[in-house]
């Protein structure tokens, strides 16, 4: 089944709320809450207290995206704040091993990400620890960016890596995904759309994530 998340850094900030409500009421499988540092990439974003806040109307699982280098003093945080899955950068984190042990003994999920120049080898250690891996289709740290083609054979490895080797992980795509890209990433062997601009500020969100789905 492909699940759509809508990405929280694309909403009306002034709205959030409403925003929420619109993407749980139109269907949307999971939230995107993408936090970064102004470090690890040049943005900055939300913090714990916000998605605390959030989860009082949230009723979908959170996937917390930590663009932030070494953010293990953030784990208990966001576990604690109500994130249901956080997905970390291997070039951020120096023992990523460390970081899913600490997430599953805070009783979440546990995700790794990487930017699109980064050799899906740096990855191949952790396939078997984490629940999902986050595939960049764009540079991380704006929205609104365009999708990367070269993102789909990342894609497809991950998929028949995940197949040779009966893993179990999710595989989540970010950047770029609309209704013309979101059947490319879903024949290479995505499970998990994140979108942004594709759905927040549209009529009709909810026949959009629809359109994505088939």
């Amino acid at each position: 089944m492909i699940r759509i998340a809508p990405s929280l850094l694309s909403a009306d900030f002034a709205f959030l709320k409403n925003e929420i409500d619109l993407m749980q009421d139109s269907g949307a499988d999971w939230l995107h809450y993408d936090v970064m540092d102004g470090q690890f990439v040049p943005n900055l974003s939300f913090g714990p207290k916000i998605l605390s806040d959030i989860k009082r109307y949230a009723y979908i699982p959170i996937d917390v995206h930590l663009m932030v280098n070494e953010p293990y003093h953030l784990l208990r945080p966001f576990a604690e704040a109500g994130a249901d899955y956080i997905t970390i950068h291997v070039e951020a984190c120096e023992d990523p091993g460390r970081y899913f042990q600490e997430i599953k003994n805070l009783g979440l999920k546990c995700g790794i990400s990487l930017r699109p120049g980064t050799s899906l080898t740096s990855i191949e250690p952790w396939l078997d620890q984490v629940d999902l891996i986050l595939v960049m289709s764009v540079e991380p740290g704006y929205g609104g960016q365009a999708f990367m083609p070269e993102a789909l054979e990342r894609i497809r490895t991950l998929y028949q890596m995940r197949e040779d080797q009966k893993l179990s992980y999710f595989i989540e795509v970010d950047g770029g995904i609309n209704l013309s890209t979101a059947p490319l990433v879903t024949q290479a062997g995505a499970d998990i759309l994140v979108a942004g601009s594709a759905l927040f500020g549209k009529e009709n969100p909810g026949q959009i994530m629809e359109d994505m789905r088939r």
